[in-house]
């Protein structure tokens, strides 16, 4: 007896005294690492750049995701890194300055809206029966592998006036079908991703198109008014976009193969688990779904659809009031056709709501870093860097690595362009480079940064709706991403070259 008994209990303490041990050193390790940040904001003197010391925190996110697999640890680290490395003695009062400054951000408050009301649209959707019907629908016609990933894709490009509302509905009805083929969710999420940010900056109709237009315009690039007519010259530029696009589908035929973690990925969904291990799902609550016929179950999903496109049209691409608009439209659809009560409607909207609440938090995380790397300077440093090998031929090739650099290091694909545009467009005019060719560089680079960083907005969507982790999507994407990226810096050298 008392044997049996002494066992377990040493096992235990053993267990015990290694989840100690375990906290502890990593405690340690991160004490050591902040420590050298506020060693070296001693040795910074006031009123000179950070220079290279504004990578660091970067570098430090990098070096952290990758052990945890965590994005939103990750961003918090590389943010107290940065307090630190600016004042250490006022981290706590930083930390709030930013905090507050982010949550008052027009730009931030518009995010939490649409993210919050496209998950509660989402919700509504599925919960009414019109994803499910949907994706039968879909299931009857489509009996392949192939077809599968290719019509996830092409329902990208169809879903082209943001990348939102790309990542989550595309995601969510087609979920179930790529389940049955055995498709792991990184993949899906990789189709989806691919044609969010890549496609929405090819379109003219697209907030990515309204914000820039009127960013150009801002910054001298062209006179009043002319935004728009700029930003469409330069379409054929974004080189990126086209590339990626052309990568995404030459995936979903099956003519590029997978690498490295998507092949692992795939290997694990055809042995039948598409789910990746440790993902929570979305967390809706599907009981009690009313079925319908598959045609009405389709107009269900269609028409909310098309009247979130049309309002976001009618209100100038606001994908905000056009969500709220889609949002009313399906309550009342849904509340006639007696398939979900007034107050199942509304819960519907408050769960989508908390499903999005993790994704939204990694965003905001997002924009307090970039804070952060705007007072430390960090992307004029990047530029001032590569000022000395700039050439007319060369600068759009070097805008592209350089701002690439940046939105991947920052995740925020609008932010950083508001610091460097006042940089970059008077360098290309002095320059006598085409401006169209540059601001297709720029495009590119803001599209890249957005599809490969592992906390940028769509990755983070991308995975949600797609049922896997932001790691786990972006270490599976960055291959492709890579690809896209070596192929659109060549492009840019040969054009930098021919229209010189």
């Amino acid at each position: 007896m008392s044997t049996d008994v002494t066992q377990p209990n040493a096992a235990n303490l053993a267990e015990s005294e290694q989840g100690v041990s375990q906290p502890t050193r990593w405690l340690v390790f991160y004490g050591l690492i902040m420590a050298g940040f506020a060693y070296l904001s001693t040795q910074h003197v006031e009123g000179e750049s950070y220079g290279f010391q504004s990578l660091l925190p970067a570098l430090l996110i990098l070096f952290v995701a990758v052990i945890t697999k965590k994005p939103l640890e990750s961003i918090f680290a590389g943010i107290v890194a940065g307090l630190l490395l600016l004042d250490p003695t006022n981290i706590v009062t930083g930390l709030g300055d930013i905090s507050i400054a982010v949550v008052m951000d027009e730009t931030i408050a518009w995010i939490v809206l649409v993210c919050g009301m496209m998950g509660g649209l989402i919700n509504m959707l599925e919960r009414g029966g019109s994803v499910l019907s949907f994706g039968e629908l879909l299931a009857k016609r489509i009996k392949t592998k192939r077809g599968t990933m290719l019509t996830t894709c092409c329902l990208g490009v169809m879903v082209f006036i943001d990348d939102y509302l790309n990542s989550l509905a595309v995601s969510a009805s087609m979920k179930n079908l790529t389940d049955r083929y055995r498709i792991s969710r990184e993949k899906l999420a990789f189709l989806v991703d691919s044609t969010a940010a890549p496609v929405c900056i090819l379109v003219p109709v697209s907030t990515w198109a309204v914000y820039f237009a009127a960013l150009l315009e801002e910054n001298g690039a062209t006179g009043e008014g002319q935004g728009m007519s700029l930003y469409i010259e330069a379409i054929p530029y974004m080189a990126y976009g086209w590339i990626a696009l052309l990568v995404v589908f030459l995936v979903a035929a099956g003519i590029l193969g997978d690498f490295s973690a998507m092949k692992q990925a795939e290997k694990r969904a055809q042995a039948g688990q598409p789910i990746p291990p440790g993902t929570q799902q979305d967390g809706f609550d599907l009981s009690g779904i009313k079925k319908t016929s598959p045609m009405v179950g389709l107009l269900n999903f269609l028409m909310p659809m098309a009247v979130l496109v049309g309002a976001s049209v009618y209100y100038e691409i606001d994908l905000l009031l056009g969500a709220l608009v889609a949002s009313m439209f399906t309550m009342v659809l849904y509340f006639w056709q007696g398939l979900l009560s007034f107050g199942k409607l509304v819960d519907s909207m408050l769960d989508g709501f908390k499903v999005m609440l993790h994704p939204i938090a990694v965003v905001c995380a997002g924009f307090m870093l970039k804070e952060v790397n705007d007072q430390l300077g960090m992307t004029p440093y990047i530029i001032d860097s590569l000022t000395p090998y700039l050439s007319k031929e060369l600068l759009p090739a070097l805008v592209f690595a350089a701002m690439a650099a940046v939105v991947f290091a920052t995740g925020s694909s609008w932010g950083v362009f508001v610091v460097s545009l006042p940089i970059v467009i008077p360098m290309a005019l002095a320059l006598g480079m085409s401006m169209p060719l540059t601001v297709g560089a720029l495009l590119s680079a803001s599209a890249f940064g957005s599809h490969a960083c592992f906390f940028s907005d769509s990755t983070v969507l991308s995975s949600q709706g797609s049922g896997c982790t932001p790691m786990q999507h972006a270490l599976t994407q960055i291959p492709y991403a890579l690809i896209g990226a070596v192929i659109t810096f060549i492009a840019l050298i040969f054009l930098g070259f021919a229209m010189a």
